[in-house]
């Protein structure tokens, strides 16, 4: 069989969850559903978050880009996969899977990191709260979330470069309903060893170590918290925290289950189902979370749906 380059075909096949055309219109209300749910929601925030200056802190400012990377991450999978299905074809040309594999990455990253700065702001409002002021302020904040950016972006670029230099055959069938970074390299004819070694490396650095600080983070807030005489106090920061921590246990658990299930066992159709955890429902639940767990946000939220009636 014969290897080329990938700039050489013109379209790779997205197989979907299921070959069964009867559920197919079930899929794809599902898909359309979901999407729309974390639109709607990610826009909520988004608008609330803009509208109201009591929210304007640090914290804040983290939720709302990480309310603009959910909808971009869903953004970049989720239509390509509603169209297939109703048009009721499998193709996406070669720059356009390129393209998905490179933006999922940069917002997923981006998430990664924007997860990791709301940790660091719990920590320094809780455990330094005197400090807190210097710590936190827009000098440092928004430097962070472009640092963020920067660094996820040369990652998806450096992981889409070394793509490119593989040779693949004829088969381009990928077994998913949008082209993963794995899955396209698993495609392969050439040797895979120098992206699969690239991806084990900075998934070790640009996942590992953010999750190592929000582990230490987490260890500092939960040990100042227990140091406090008023059980009201503890309750106000576990408050506080809750939300938080709900969504970092979401992004990272399904992280973990979608691997763990992938080494357990060789079906596709699984590690697309993982995978669609992984990339829809943390993006889909984190503004429910954010605003049935936070007073400030479902205030927030109040006073834009006050305003939407005067608006219209």
């Amino acid at each position: 069989m014969k290897a080329n380059n990938m700039s050489l075909f013109s379209e790779f096949l997205l197989l979907g969850l299921t070959d069964d055309l009867a559920l197919q219109p079930l899929i794809f209300s599902l898909f359309l559903f979901m999407y729309l749910v974390t639109i709607l929601g990610n826009l909520l925030i988004i608008l609330a978050v803009s509208s109201d200056s009591h929210v304007h802190t640090p914290m804040y400012f983290f939720l709302y880009n990480l309310s603009l990377a959910d909808i971009c991450i869903s953004t970049t999978t989720i239509p390509q996969m509603l169209v297939n299905i109703q048009r009721k074809r499998k193709a996406i040309s070669c720059t356009g899977c390129l393209s998905q594999v490179c933006f999922v990455l940069i917002f997923a990253g981006l998430e990664n990191f924007l997860l990791t700065a709301m940790t660091y702001d719990h920590y320094a409002i809780i455990c330094h709260p005197l400090r807190y002021t210097a710590i936190m302020n827009p000098c440092l904040c928004v430097p962070l979330v472009l640092f963020s950016f920067s660094i996820s972006t040369v990652d998806a670029l450096l992981h889409s470069l070394m793509v490119l230099r593989l040779s693949f055959c004829t088969d381009l069938e990928i077994p998913h309903f949008f082209c993963e970074l794995d899955q396209v390299i698993m495609l392969a004819c050439s040797d895979t060893l120098i992206n699969n070694i690239l991806i084990y490396v900075t998934a070790g650095i640009f996942a590992g170590v953010p999750l190592f600080g929000i582990i230490f983070s987490y260890i500092h807030i939960v040990s100042s918290v227990l140091q406090m005489p008023s059980s009201g106090g503890m309750y106000k920061v576990f408050s506080t925290c809750g939300s938080h921590l709900s969504v970092v246990s979401l992004f990272y658990g399904t992280i973990f289950g979608v691997y763990i299930s992938s080494a357990v066992t060789d079906s596709h159709r699984n590690a697309a189902v993982g995978s669609m955890l992984y990339y829809m429902v943390p993006q889909m639940l984190n503004p429910f979370i954010y605003s049935l767990r936070n007073r400030d946000m479902k205030e927030a939220l109040r006073k834009l749906t006050g305003r939407i009636p005067s608006l219209l």
